[in-house]
């Protein structure tokens, strides 16, 4: 059985530079429900991971690999998903249906082929990410800064674009 509690304590020694840290693996892992709020989860490995209903809000997932994560009905409001340095968060077939991504942070995160349906993405900062092929049907993009974004074969079929700032994105 997993201690998640032991996990993130070594995840932060690791991250602070402390003896006895180590990097968070939980790729594959069966999460349904946890709550991580506010968690450290930078440069953590979350590849595959269940997630599904996670309470994720104001948690710092900069720099962690999320590709193929399973994220629907997620609560990720006010969550860093940014990138930093040259690394880029990779989102990629990310199942975020329904997830609360209000305020998020996600610049330059690839979501190429996520699927977004129905995911509240309102005032979040999308500036230069990738929604090449996302889902984004029914999804809540209201105030969201979309800013050069990638948007070329996104189904945005009944998405709520008002206000949003499409400047130099990618459209066709």
């Amino acid at each position: 059985m997993m201690n998640l509690e032991k996990i993130l304590g070594d995840h932060n020694k690791w991250y602070n530079g402390e003896f006895g840290g180590v990097m968070a693996n939980l790729q594959g892992a069966d999460l349904p429900g946890v709550d991580l709020q506010g968690a450290n989860l930078r440069l953590a490995d979350l590849r595959r991971a269940n997630l599904q209903g996670a309470n994720l809000q104001g948690a710092d997932l900069s720099d962690a690999s999320l590709a193929g994560v399973d994220l629907r009905r997620a609560n990720l409001q006010g969550a860093d998903l940014s990138r930093a340095y040259l690394e880029i968060i990779d989102l990629s077939d990310a199942n975020l249906v329904d997830a609360n991504l209000q305020g998020a942070d996600l610049r330059w995160a690839n979501l190429q082929g996520a699927n977004l349906q129905g995911a509240d993405l309102s005032d979040a900062n999308l500036v230069d990410a990738n929604l090449q092929g996302a889902n984004l049907e029914g999804a809540n993009l209201r105030w969201a800064h979309l800013r050069w974004a990638n948007l070329v074969d996104a189904n945005l079929q009944g998405a709520d674009l008002a206000d949003a700032n499409l400047e130099g994105a990618n459209l066709s």
